[in-house]
């Protein structure tokens, strides 16, 4: 049986996982939810989530991977070989399959408006509604959506094909480094301008009566997105590390270096547009339409928007390139496939899948299910109902069919000394799991498919 690959060093691992959980839902999706929700209160709700729920998960997704040196259909397999838990293994994969499908779409438009940014066509804008006119002008050519789609795609693909030591990690520790430091850059830029300091405020004075139980529950749901869980990049990750590397310090380091990414964001998108006197909560459009008319009003607005979106490029990258891995992992370890085969063969209809979602905003846009177009429907039943059916699944798996003592020796192994001798720690981890876990994301999974509305 031909070796595993597996990560060169712990630094590769811990920035390849880093990278996975840092992405659009860093750079895009948070800034714009937590100016829908009130910006502060919503931060520290977003923080106890992450610590409560995000991170018990995450190890146990891990967990299951470095134990088993199996993608999610073989690491249910291998712990339990019940038809339904490796079904629960074969829902990751098909959520990696669903949502690459149509994160490749966006992270075109990412990839469209580095472009974009080099041709100086920002400055053309004075209103973000001018802004959003030009971005619906790009989104409605199918040859620029497609195009853009099809290069995003084949930068995934070359990036996974070189495998996980020379692709993946090597990317990954190129990636991070540059992505950080444009952040930094980007950051120092908004703080300097004038009129930050409200920027800075809405981020860290908080206005609890913004909060209501729908912002608990964005929050959560937020929380689980970001971190990549239910979607089987932590588990296959996972599975190429080896039993000596510590889970429980590197789950926090990934919930770290993920956390401090959002709120950096937070801070460089929202000094920028507190400066510019323009509205904070304005939803998804802040990417695409608020930023660049803050960046033609910005002294040096030229050079920031480019780093901007070299930066968006590049967090969508990293994670694109796990949502992958899961589906080439499962076909190179089930069906003993070659990776480059796996990659091309499943790249390729990963971008086929991905087409009526890039043409949901042209030439299919009268095409709805249930009131949705095609992208938003392919959004929704991979973020609304596969993730937190694939993280409820995984922390009942962990905590109750594996069970608790295979658990907490599985975790304890290759754990610091500090982390063995207490106890309290891996049993507080495992009731977490046990009970708080599957209670809240059963609860965010109701609210998310409209079951529930508080």
């Amino acid at each position: 049986m031909k070796k595993r690959e597996s990560w060169g060093s712990h630094l590769g691992f811990i920035m390849a996982a880093a990278g996975s959980a840092i992405g659009l839902g860093n750079i895009w999706k948070f800034p714009y939810i937590a100016g829908e929700n009130g910006g502060a209160a919503f931060v520290f709700i977003y923080l106890i989530c992450i610590a409560v729920i995000g991170l018990p998960v995450l190890m146990a997704e891990i967990l299951m991977g470095r134990a088993t040196q199996r993608n999610p259909v073989g690491a249910f397999r291998a712990l339990n070989n019940s038809k339904f838990w490796v079904g629960v293994g074969g829902l990751g994969v098909i959520a990696g399959f669903l949502i690459l499908s149509y994160y490749s779409v966006v992270a075109g438009w990412a990839l469209g408006y580095v472009v974009e940014a080099v041709k100086g066509s920002f400055y053309q804008y004075t209103t973000p509604q001018m802004a959003g006119e030009h971005f619906n002008q790009l989104v409605g050519t199918p040859a620029w959506i497609l195009g853009y789609h099809f290069l995003f795609s084949a930068i995934t693909m070359g990036v996974v094909y070189a495998g996980v030591k020379g692709g993946i990690e090597l990317g990954s520790k190129i990636m991070m480094p540059v992505l950080f430091g444009i952040l930094i850059i980007l950051v120092i830029r908004g703080v300097t301008l004038p009129g930050s300091s409200k920027g800075l405020a809405f981020l860290w004075v908080a206005d609890w009566s913004k909060i209501s139980g729908n912002s608990v529950l964005v929050a959560l749901g937020h929380a689980f997105f970001t971190l990549s869980l239910g979607m089987g990049a932590m588990m296959t990750y996972g599975s190429y590390m080896s039993s000596k590397d510590n889970i429980p310090n590197s789950s926090l380091q990934i919930v770290a270096l993920d956390t401090i990414i959002a709120l950096l964001a937070g801070i460089a998108i929202f000094t920028a547009v507190f400066s510019a006197g323009l509205d904070p909560a304005v939803g998804p459009g802040l990417i695409f339409q608020t930023l660049p008319v803050v960046f033609a009003k910005m002294p040096g607005g030229y050079i920031f928007s480019i780093l901007f979106f070299i930066l968006l490029f590049l967090a969508a990258l990293s994670s694109a390139i796990s949502l992958l891995e899961v589906i080439v992992a499962y076909f190179v370890d089930e069906r003993e496939w070659p990776r480059h085969k796996a990659v091309l063969t499943m790249g390729t209809v990963v971008f086929l899948i991905g087409v009526p979602s890039a043409l949901s905003y042209n030439l299919m846009s009268n095409v709805h299910f249930f009131g949705l177009n095609f992208f938003d429907t392919v959004d929704y039943l991979a973020a609304n109902i596969l993730l937190p059916l694939g993280g409820l699944l995984i922390s009942i798996f962990v905590a109750w069919i594996w069970g608790s003592d295979r658990a907490i020796r599985a975790v304890k192994t290759g754990a610091s000394r500090w982390f063995k001798e207490h106890h309290q720690i891996s049993e507080g981890w495992l009731t977490v799991l046990k009970y708080l876990a599957p209670v809240m994301i059963f609860i965010v999974f109701l609210y998310s498919i409209g079951v529930i509305k508080l």
